[in-house]
């Protein structure tokens, strides 16, 4: 019997402690499926579906594509995978990456929205950046129950606050009390709703769901989702596309990775600081060409001329100094930018 009832749930740092303490207080019996996911190293083996199974009374399994979803079972995402829901079966696909993840928060809670509609649940718990907000606002926009865990009582709170900021959230709790309350409020009815001008919103859900299962954007008409911009994606370089839900703002660019304002800022920050490394490390090479082309000239005894090429090598070398001193200098723009605009954000 397909499951009528879905628990979605994010993470990411701090995170596993957060979904044990919710798993614990689920009953074998619950009358829904849960699919999770939390960031992990996607080059490493897994071992939390056996680390969830011992918590609490639920199974919980890494899926295979085009599972079946049912009641009573927890569903973890593997490494390096999108979860998604596609019909009532679960999909499990390497997809463009969404905030630079896989698998992504945002993707799951999009394809739940979709599906389920006000039979969903939405659940972000501690974890840094802002993965899970736009996926809680397409639940709460489409009639589901938002939660996220208490800031307070999280390891990380960037995410809770992320999507305290943006999402009207319909509950606010710490870890230890949120299986109880799934429960009740999975033991009631769902809330009616009206989907009178939402049908332009579960149209993008589908595209992007279908995107982050396969990519293809521009194909499938992602250029549509909003307006271009002038940026450009830090995994692939292309164009990139302005959403807007709500109050917030995000991108996707035309090959389908997806970004909140948050991750492209890392991710800016971070290619300028690659980009840094490159030129330093060309002028260091420069520097020892330039003086082994100097001691070649020497034994051939062109001395003025292996002067001239030895005056250039240490030009190169100062010069790739003062770039290592400004990647590396107090002023360099890095993590306490990012932690600046944080706290502006939260401010």
């Amino acid at each position: 019997m397909f499951s009528n009832r879905v628990v979605v749930v994010g993470a990411s740092a701090g995170g596993i402690g957060s979904l044990i303490e919710l798993v614990k207080q689920l009953p074998a019996d619950l009358p829904a499926a849960v699919l999770l996911v939390q960031h992990l190293s996607p080059h490493h083996p897994s071992d939390l579906p056996a680390i969830l199974s011992r918590a609490g009374a639920l199974q919980a399994v890494h899926p295979v594509d085009g599972e079946t979803l049912r009641d009573g079972r927890i569903y973890v995402a593997p490494p390096d995978r999108h979860l998604l829901i596609e019909d009532h079966h679960i999909a499990v696909k390497r997809g463009p990456k969404e905030n630079r993840f896989r698998p992504s928060v945002d993707a799951l809670f999009r394809s739940a929205a979709y599906t389920f509609g006000e039979r969903a649940i939405g659940v972000v718990l501690s974890g840094a950046l802002d993965d899970g907000t736009s996926g809680l606002w397409s639940i709460k926009r489409l009639g589901g129950v938002t939660m996220v865990q208490d800031p307070a009582d999280a390891q990380f709170d960037s995410m809770p606050v992320s999507a305290l900021e943006q999402v009207e959230i319909d509950h606010i709790v710490p870890a230890g009390e949120m299986g109880l309350l799934i429960s009740t409020l999975l033991a009631g009815p769902t809330a009616a709703t009206s989907r009178q001008g939402d049908e332009e919103v579960r149209e993008r859900l589908a595209l992007e769901t279908s995107i982050s299962a396969d990519g293809d954007a521009f194909a499938k008409g992602v250029t549509d989702l909003g307006d271009y911009t002038p940026f450009t994606c830090p995994e692939c370089e292309g164009v990139l596309i302005r959403v807007k839900e709500g109050k917030n703002v995000r991108f996707r660019c035309h090959t389908g990775h997806g970004l909140s304002r948050e991750a492209l800022l890392y991710g800016v920050v971070e290619k300028v600081e690659m980009r840094y490394w490159d030129v330093m490390r060309s002028l260091e090479e420069a520097a020892m060409l330039l003086e082994e082309m100097g001691h070649t000239l020497d034994d051939n005894g062109q001395s003025r001329a292996a002067a001239r090429f030895r005056d250039n090598a240490s030009q190169a070398a100062r010069q790739s100094r003062q770039v290592r001193d400004l990647v590396l200098g107090d002023d360099a723009l890095g993590s306490d930018t990012l932690m600046e605009e944080a706290a502006l954000r939260r401010s």
